[in-house]
């Protein structure tokens, strides 16, 4: 064996990093869900339902577990629940690509629990495998004449006894009827590659199934000229800490005109605070909730004992506290490697907007 061809394939310019020496190289999403359980598989589609599609249900719910219906994971446009406007989702954990021959029992058990009234045929029902849809089952779901006529013709032998396990259903009377008369058009296919990448935008569990650490941050816009209400207090604590070092009355902003280099200390705290802004905005979505809150938390821990040491005056007090920001090592949290020095800067005045970090007495 060409060990040379593991750790440095020819060609590829690429250096060998720490992180694949001990732990390996990294395994793309695609080929990570591939190894889930059929149990992980359906609670991966749990939260890309929830998470990338909450602006269409009110509600998403999971059916593990025998006598689910036919419907893994379902969601609901309304408090109607089955009875109102909802959509399926079939998970399904093989290791080849889905077959009409896995699909038509679902398609049959759909059918057959709406004919019962055991719920309103749903607007839609997605098929969902890591190893994606096959070509001849792809197919069909875009022709649904022809998806009809292939679940009729093989119902036999495919559908009769699958449906449940305490009586055989035939295509017969009127449930025959029912079954002519269903829009076949609801039966559609989600492939991974799809699921992965509204999860990637929307699930914010999605850095922590997959790795990969979080995209870039955007540059935040500069400030507005006029101070928002959202600003007020750690304005008012900024000023009371100019004040206190100028040994003068510091009411306004504009009273900082006089002094070039306060002047420009206020600017870059305001473009620090929305720099810390942006970044709380941008992870809210990419991050288990509470993450960014974390982030303050270990940054006060680290900051308040420099808060609360004497310092010569309130400014002096506000330069000591965000150069010990700057200067802490934060690895545990996953927001901790684009987190700049200005969002630490920032974080600091978002502290001071909750009175958590005071400049003055």
């Amino acid at each position: 064996m060409d060990f040379k061809s593991i750790v440095a394939p020819s060609g590829s310019g690429t250096a060998v990093t720490a992180a694949q020496i001990s732990q390996g190289p990294t395994i793309a999403p695609v080929a990570r869900i591939k190894l889930y359980t059929p149990d992980e598989w359906e609670s991966f589609t749990e939260e890309w339902a929830f998470y990338s599609l909450k602006k269409t249900y009110q509600d998403v719910v999971r059916f593990s577990g025998a006598g689910d219906k036919g419907v893994d994971v379902a969601g609901f446009t309304d408090e109607n629940g089955f009875t109102g406007v909802w959509d399926g989702f079939q998970c399904k954990h093989y290791d080849k690509p889905l077959t009409p021959g896995i699909a038509k029992p679902e398609i049959a058990k759909v059918i057959w629990y709406s004919f019962k009234g055991d719920y309103a045929p749903p607007r839609a029902y997605y098929f969902l495998a890591p190893q994606g849809i096959g070509t001849k089952l792809n197919t069909l779901l875009k022709k649904p004449e022809s998806l009809r006529q292939e679940v009729k013709l093989t119902w036999d032998k495919d559908c009769r006894t699958a449906i449940t396990d305490t009586q055989e259903v035939p295509l017969e009377g009127k449930f025959l009827e029912y079954f002519e008369q269903f829009d076949f058009s609801i039966f559609k296919a989600k492939q991974p590659l799809s699921l992965i990448d509204e999860s990637r935008q929307h699930n914010p569990f999605h850095a922590a199934r997959f790795g990969g650490g979080l995209p870039p941050k955007p540059i935040p816009d500069s400030p507005p000229s006029a101070i928002g209400a959202d600003e007020s207090r750690y304005i008012e604590q900024l000023l009371s800490a100019y004040s206190d070092h100028k040994k003068e009355p510091v009411p306004s902003p504009d009273t900082l005109e006089k002094w070039a280099s306060l002047k420009s200390h206020f600017n870059r705290q305001r473009e620090a605070f929305y720099h810390a802004e942006t970044l709380r905005v941008f992870v809210r979505d990419k991050v288990e909730p509470g993450t960014f809150e974390r982030l303050q938390d270990e940054i006060h821990a680290g900051v308040v004992n420099t808060c609360d040491a004497p310092h010569g005056d309130g400014y002096q007090r506000v330069c000591a506290v965000t150069k010990a920001a700057q200067d802490m090592q934060l690895t545990a949290n996953p927001i901790s490697p684009i987190a700049q020095v200005q969002d630490r800067h920032g974080i600091c005045h978002q502290l001071a907007n909750e009175d958590r970090l005071k400049w003055t007495e």
